[in-house]
């Protein structure tokens, strides 16, 4: 893997890091390819339960999560790469999975960075964190899922006026209108996304990634779609080894011992 983005395990955990700080974490082709090769060893590794996406913001002077993409690789013609086929930009903003992410964010994360938070499932944020979509004041669009994944996640009208201004809202804003799940200081937000992902970790994976898959579903499937889906998936997590175990601990007064299967 690139040292662009670093990839480590704890536990059922894996902390997934954007290392490009002296390019304030701007999306190259290495950066794209890596986090790729990240989210697939994440999606691989039958102990890895749930995701962390952070950022090194180290030596920056105001800290930037991620800039989007990094222009001087399409200024000199490398732009085809800052997207791969089955994860589209930055390998990760339409990439299928199956296991939750949290993304820790300190500091900017705008356009095409603003669109990877976006990609996530759970987003914690430091006070002084922004998210924007700043295409428009350089005759862009957003064009990795910001003009339709920002409406869901915080309204069509609070939507519209960040994507037509160009201007961050900031994290506070983004809290209050359901973007961000958790504000703190900034030395909190890794702790605070570990303390989230070893909540989630508790839990029952199976049936953590069977909810996350209708939940998502949810945005565009109608009810009777919505309905088959949940049907099926009780189904198949009733005859899994963990609902076995997950009865048979509450019979017993006692910690589950999940095995995803």
């Amino acid at each position: 893997m690139s040292e662009a983005v670093t990839y480590h395990r704890d536990g059922n955990v894996a902390i997934v890091t954007l290392n490009r700080p002296e390019a304030r974490n701007a999306i190259n082709g290495d950066v794209a390819s890596a986090l790729e090769d990240a989210i697939d060893r994440l999606e691989s590794d039958d102990g890895v339960w749930v995701g962390i996406l952070l950022a090194n913001t180290a030596g920056q002077e105001r800290p930037v999560f991620c800039a989007g993409a990094d222009l001087k690789a399409i200024n000199s013609g490398d732009a085809a790469r800052l997207n791969t086929e089955r994860g589209g930009f930055g390998g990760i903003v339409y990439r299928e999975r199956r296991k939750p992410i949290i993304v820790g964010v300190d500091g900017l994360a705008t356009a095409g960075g603003c669109e990877i938070v976006l990609s996530a499932d759970l987003v914690v944020a430091s006070d002084r964190s922004a998210f924007g979509l700043a295409e428009v004041k350089r005759n862009l669009i957003a064009g990795a899922g910001g003009l339709f994944r920002l409406p869901r996640a915080i309204g069509r009208s609070a939507a519209m006026e960040v994507i037509l201004t160009g201007d961050p809202l900031p994290a506070s804003r983004a809290y209050e209108l359901g973007l961000v799940n958790r504000v703190v200081a900034p030395d909190q937000v890794e702790t605070t996304a570990r303390e989230l992902a070893s909540r989630i970790a508790a839990s029952a994976p199976l049936a953590v990634w069977a909810s996350r898959r209708i939940v998502l579903a949810s945005a565009y499937e109608d009810d009777a779609t919505l309905i088959n889906m949940t049907n099926q998936e009780f189904g198949k997590i009733l005859g899994s080894e963990d609902t076995k175990e997950g009865l048979t601990a509450f019979i017993e007064k006692r910690p589950p011992k999940w095995q995803g299967r």
